[in-house]
């Protein structure tokens, strides 16, 4: 009996060590650098936001957050690298609404985007503008809607790939039209943007951070912004909601999260420090000039990104398996 107790004593006082320095450790975190992941290359929009908030974040941490693009396969190989990290709060990860498109992108994903991460909150959006070449007929929404469905298949839609946002965009608006167009893949905006400049494709829809410049100087005509507000940087270009598609909105969102099981007085720190770089007027400044929308302070925080990440799992599943991708 004395044995056991002397046991069970023994073990207790061995858990209680075990609690004490584990909580101990999430106090003293971060003790070394912290490793923001981008499943993109370097300098591209997702790339240009990580690297706004990395310094910032890293002086509100008291400790240096590297950034380490990792390319391939619609980001699903960073997202996997994440998921199997360690729980510890060194490996964080910024993408954008590719988190909420791939279920329904690749089949068998080795990760789960609602069951394999936590969520430290929403960072920025990038909305989006409805292009067409400089010399198409339509002159406004109105007519541009009249020229699609009198031309159907004719009229030619560029996007830069299968699962890109830009084709996302493309096929919400032909979903909410109810014409299928001739859509045209490429390996990137930036060659669907030339060939929208040189006249070889009709539309396009793509990023404010680089096309606001040609819709400013006319050399692209501008349809409607993808958003739900009117663009300061292009008050006269109205959104495709006010001109008849309701509730239309398209914005390259980001989030930031861990791997599943960092404990929450980490997360907690991570996200505030979020929010204190999210509030630097450098930072605000920089976004601004790209054209970048800094999100509501209420998006900012787990539950706000959990709720928008399911938000768009259920509006885009449906969307791309019934145009079935790759188009």
């Amino acid at each position: 009996m004395k044995k056991f107790l002397f046991s069970g004593i023994a073990t207790a006082l061995t858990a209680s060590a075990f609690l004490s320095t584990s909580a101990l450790a999430q106090k003293d975190w971060p003790t070394k650098a912290i490793t923001m992941v981008v499943p993109f290359a370097a300098g591209g929009p997702t790339d240009t936001v990580a690297r706004l908030i990395a310094v910032p974040m890293g002086q509100a941490l008291g400790q240096t957050v590297i950034v380490e693009n990792v390319n391939g396969a619609g980001g699903t190989i960073a997202t996997t690298k994440v998921a199997r990290a360690a729980p510890d709060g060194y490996t964080i990860y910024l993408h954008h609404m590719g988190m909420a498109t791939a279920n329904a992108l690749y089949d068998k994903l080795p990760y789960d985007p609602l069951q394999n991460f936590e969520y430290i909150g929403q960072v920025a959006d990038v909305p989006m503008v409805l292009l067409g070449k400089k010399d198409l007929p339509a002159n406004n929404f109105k007519e541009l809607e009249a020229y699609i469905k009198a031309n159907g298949s004719k009229v030619t839609m560029a996007n830069a790939g299968p699962g890109a946002v830009s084709q996302l965009c493309g096929l919400l608006f032909q979903s909410r039209i109810g014409v299928k167009l001739t859509n045209i893949p490429y390996k990137g905006t930036g060659p669907a943007l030339t060939d929208l400049l040189g006249g070889q494709v009709d539309l396009l829809c793509d990023q404010t951070t680089q096309t606001i410049p040609y819709i400013k100087d006319g050399r692209v005509k501008a349809y409607g912004t993808t958003t739900l507000k009117r663009l300061p940087a292009i008050p006269n270009v109205p959104t495709l909601d006010e001109q008849g598609l309701k509730g239309f909105e398209v914005k390259v969102w980001h989030g930031m999260y861990t791997p599943k099981g960092v404990p929450k007085p980490i997360l907690d720190k991570l996200n505030a420090a979020l929010i204190k770089a999210l509030n630097t007027p450098d930072v605000k400044k920089r976004l601004e000039d790209a054209n970048i929308d800094i999100v509501s302070p209420e998006k900012m925080t787990p539950k706000g990104l959990k709720a928008h990440l399911e938000a768009e799992i259920n509006k885009w599943g449906p969307i791309i398996r019934k145009s079935n991708i790759p188009d």
